[in-house]
């Protein structure tokens, strides 16, 4: 399902995130920046410990902040970490709304076309895949309505039938069906 928002697009798709061609994947992270679990893990695996290191190298990072990694061996050139939890590995809508907003700052200030996200929280977080929904695809609308982005493609890729279903009833809601 694609939606139209300013002169972007906004999609939700089935799937792998690690198999994207996109300018970058979002990562959700901790505030360590380790990459266990997860999409992290799936990342880690498919791009290799590079984008581990070099994140780490970077942090600690606060929550609801984000930073930029290359994207080693994946078709991604680079993967954006979305600190969307601390050592307690709790979050919520909020801190999710203010990470993808980090986020969308990240590929902002690299002039980033394409991003692919996936549903932030929603696993080790604990956070119900609407609620995760409801906070991303309306910062990332709210984002790409105010017209100021390098950003043409926004794609949320779900590994999950219960995310897959949240984020498209979201996305027919916030941006309508195209």
């Amino acid at each position: 399902m694609k939606a139209k928002v300013g002169s972007a697009s906004i999609a939700v798709e089935r799937g792998d995130i690690t198999d994207r061609e996109v300018d970058a994947l979002v990562n959700p992270a901790n505030t360590a920046l380790t990459m266990t679990t997860g999409v992290a893990a799936a990342i880690k695996r498919k791009g290799g410990v590079i984008i581990e290191e070099e994140a780490m190298r970077q942090g600690p990072v606060e929550v609801g902040e984000a930073l930029l990694t290359p994207g080693g061996n994946l078709q991604a050139t680079h993967v954006i970490h979305a600190v969307v939890m601390g050592p307690d590995l709790k979050t919520d809508a909020e801190v999710i709304a203010r990470a993808t907003r980090a986020v969308l700052a990240v590929a902002d200030k690299h002039r980033l076309t394409s991003i692919a996200l996936p549903a932030l929280g929603t696993g080790l977080g604990h956070v119900a895949p609407g609620a995760a929904a409801d906070a991303m695809m309306e910062a990332v609308a709210a984002h790409l309505k105010g017209g100021k982005t390098a950003l043409k493609r926004v794609v949320f890729v779900l590994y999950l039938d219960d995310a897959y279903r949240a984020f498209t009833d979201t996305l027919k809601r916030v941006g309508g069906i195209q």
